[in-house]
């Protein structure tokens, strides 16, 4: 009797630990110290949220940036990808449409480069950054739509420009929603 009187006693004291007690303690810390990341780094224009920094969204309207195909349409209830592999017709041939959308779309030559970013989705299907690459190729479009010049459009995209993690840990990325509303600034 005395071994199943300390099993459930240690259970309950793990409970209260990592149920109760680790939770509290790290969401103080979250709101303490990063109080925006922590509620989920929302964008607010006008006392409405408009969106969050890390969840992205589809833009379509040839004025704005586009961000990079989503397998689950920028759902951000739920996330995933298409988990089509390399060899997968259907992930050939929707890489296919959507570089064939994104020279149409940018008026580029056939033999332009496009960046992987721009026709392939990521992992979560909600990544809320496109490459520079990416974002310096679509430039000349806005650029034109909105008629401001190419030099003021690329200044905007190196203002808003986040360097990967400590220097070295991903590349150089811009954030398509916080890049669009600069846009609407300007």
């Amino acid at each position: 009797m005395g071994e199943i009187k300390r099993g459930f006693i240690i259970f309950i004291l793990f409970s209260v630990l990592t149920g109760l007690m680790y939770p509290v303690i790290i969401t103080g810390l979250a709101q303490v110290f990063w109080k925006d990341k922590a509620n989920g780094s929302l964008i607010v224009s006008n006392k409405k949220v408009i969106g969050s920094k890390l969840i992205g969204q589809k833009f379509t309207s040839p004025q704005y940036f586009h961000a990079r195909p989503s397998a689950i349409d920028y759902k951000g209830n739920i996330s995933g990808a298409s988990n089509l592999g390399p060899t997968s017709s259907k992930l050939i041939e929707n890489a296919q449409k959507e570089i064939n959308s994104v020279r149409s779309e940018n008026a580029l030559g056939k033999d332009s480069k496009i960046p992987a970013d721009l026709v392939l989705s990521s992992a979560s299907g909600l990544d809320p950054h496109i490459s520079l690459d990416s974002a310096l190729l679509q430039a000349p479009r806005i650029a034109k739509i909105r008629g401001i010049t190419l030099d003021k459009m690329n200044k905007l995209i190196y203002k808003n420009l986040e360097e990967p993690l400590f220097k070295f840990l991903g590349q150089k990325r811009v954030n398509v929603l916080t890049l669009n509303l600069e846009l609407e600034k300007e």
